[in-house]
């Protein structure tokens, strides 16, 4: 397992880069909109000219669900899909601000009141919250990546009755 709460990833599919881009288009929505299509979305995002940035539809609210940005370049014989998988903004500031209090905090313990019990608690919650938020990532990251790779690969009239309600 990777230790750092990001990936990446080069895919090569026999689509055109038009053909990848509106498959993704079709099952992608900007935000949540009650009862506009009777198609339930796969994707929340955006989807452009030359790549998107999307993020797996969840029933239940997650802060490690991985945003999957994507650049797609044309080939003679197909495209190539470059990926990241990151955590969102937030949860990345969220993950640093607490690694960052803590490790003050650890400092002060250890270097200003020589409390080495109390900084190597404040050490240990470091280091589990940072293990726990990339442990999360990595468990909402493989569904994505499967997700995202059905997409793909599958034949446009199997997402279509995969996607009704």
């Amino acid at each position: 397992m990777n230790w750092l709460p990001f990936g990446r990833e080069t895919l090569v599919s026999a689509l055109s880069k038009e053909e990848v881009l509106d498959r993704l288009a079709a099952v992608t929505r900007v935000t949540r909109a009650e009862g506009l299509p009777e198609l339930r979305p796969l994707f929340y995002g955006q989807v452009e000219e030359h790549g998107f940035r999307i993020s797996r539809v969840i029933e239940k609210g997650d802060n490690f669900l991985p945003l999957l940005l994507g650049k797609v370049e044309d080939t003679p014989r197909g495209s190539i899909l470059f990926l990241r998988y990151q955590l969102f903004s937030i949860t990345r500031f969220f993950l640093w601000f607490w690694t960052g209090i803590l490790s003050g905090f650890s400092l002060f313990f250890f270097l200003g009141s020589q409390q080495f019990l109390q900084g190597g608690i404040c050490l240990s919650l470091m280091g589990l919250n940072y293990a726990l938020a990339v442990f999360f990532f990595h468990r909402q990251l493989l569904p994505s990546k499967k997700l995202f790779q059905e997409v793909i690969n599958f034949p446009s009239s199997s997402l279509e009755s995969s996607r009704k309600l």
